[in-house]
């Protein structure tokens, strides 16, 4: 779409560079013409005031008065041509914030919620097909499969394959197009928001720390956690080291963003927020790539014993964080094109094989 791309930015900034100049016309006539005929006020004032006063019939007083008077007038006129100006600025703000203040969501509660079965951790997509608004070509087609509680789902693929989209449909960023999604056998568009998205941890792609000590992001993910959960969610998420390592502990500041921590630091701090809150689900998307690779296996390890009771997605692009997995599934340009174990893939399955032997050597794959 670059091409379409471009003469749209084109077409816009050629409206805007048009539109910029007949004002900047407009206002540079303007402003000489409203001071030359103030001007030339002033110059009849004082001409006639002049032979009136010469005659006797009007003091000098009366005169600059009379001036001051006028002066009060013609700056008036000169704002109220400004306020003209700036009335189509006004309204077209007007109009933007009106239409912000106006959008309905596209996603909403039902009427009549339905509660959750009691089965723990179990995520299911049945024929599910997604097409974002807009799109010609859906972004996920006929995905189906089930992730149940204690299992470790890992999802693999190449960039734009669609991974962070089929996560996304779980919490109900998004709604399906056609299929479902059941989380613990309800779909998840007959749940209230808030009561699905309390049972996911959800670890986005990109962490996201805000300003504030490390306990109270840490806390984000579970407002009333202790400070022992806290310190055993930072534990299992490798990120006591480097917490104890700073001035302040678990009281030392984070910077708005995180900018003051690096990118492995912000992934694990973002890890056990979600560790904290002891979801029936957990949702790593992609959440691991920033860590070296010892820190990924220590992660993984400990991860284990936390969720025993639970269903793991993992996205991931390295081999390595997902050949562990008990099932891992490949997908390619929307669809799921492989499933199975690490090794019944290598066996099987031509797109996993070509992104193992594009990262792993000869000797690691054996």
């Amino acid at each position: 779409r670059g091409e379409h791309e471009k003469v749209r930015f084109n077409g816009a900034n050629t409206e805007l560079r048009d539109s910029s100049i007949k004002v900047n016309v407009l206002m540079a006539t303007i402003m000489p013409v409203m001071m030359l005929v103030m001007n030339f006020s002033m110059i009849a004032i004082l001409y006639f005031g002049g032979m009136r006063i010469d005659s006797g019939n009007m003091n000098i007083g009366a005169l600059i008065a009379f001036i001051q008077y006028a002066m009060q007038i013609m700056f008036s006129l000169i704002m109220v041509s400004m306020i003209f100006v700036m009335i189509p600025r006004a309204s077209a703000s007007a109009e933007r914030i009106n239409e912000v203040l106006d959008m309905q969501p596209d996603l909403s509660n039902p009427e009549q919620p339905r509660g959750m079965k009691s089965m723990q951790g179990m995520i299911e997509f049945d024929n599910v097909t997604f097409r974002y608004p807009g799109a010609e070509n859906p972004a996920l087609s006929d995905i189906s499969f089930t992730a149940r509680s204690g299992e470790t789902t890992a999802i693999i693929g190449g960039t734009g394959s669609g991974k962070s989209t089929l996560l996304s449909l779980i919490p109900r960023f998004y709604d399906v197009t056609e299929g479902s999604v059941r989380v613990n056998g309800t779909d998840v568009r007959e749940l209230r928001q808030e009561d699905l998205r309390a049972k996911i941890g959800f670890v986005p792609q990109k962490a996201v720390l805000f300003t504030g000590t490390i306990t109270e992001n840490i806390r984000h993910g579970k407002d009333d956690a202790t400070m022992d959960e806290v310190v055993h969610a930072a534990r299992t998420a490798q990120a006591e080291n480097f917490i104890t390592e700073m001035k302040e502990g678990y009281d030392s500041l984070i910077a708005q963003g995180g900018n003051n921590v690096s990118g492995g630091q912000k992934q694990r701090l973002s890890i056990a927020r979600a560790l904290v809150r002891r979801p029936e689900v957990y949702i790593f998307d992609d959440s691991f790539s920033a860590l070296d690779f010892k820190t990924d296996a220590k992660l993984r390890a400990a991860l284990k014993s936390e969720t025993t009771e639970a269903a793991v997605l993992i996205v991931a692009q390295r081999v390595s964080t997902v050949m562990d997995a008990d099932r891992i599934l490949v997908m390619d340009e929307g669809r799921i094109v492989g499933s199975g174990t690490h090794k019944e893939l290598l066996e099987h399955n031509e797109v996993y094989r070509e992104i193992v032997s594009s990262q792993l050597t000869e000797e690691e794959i054996a």
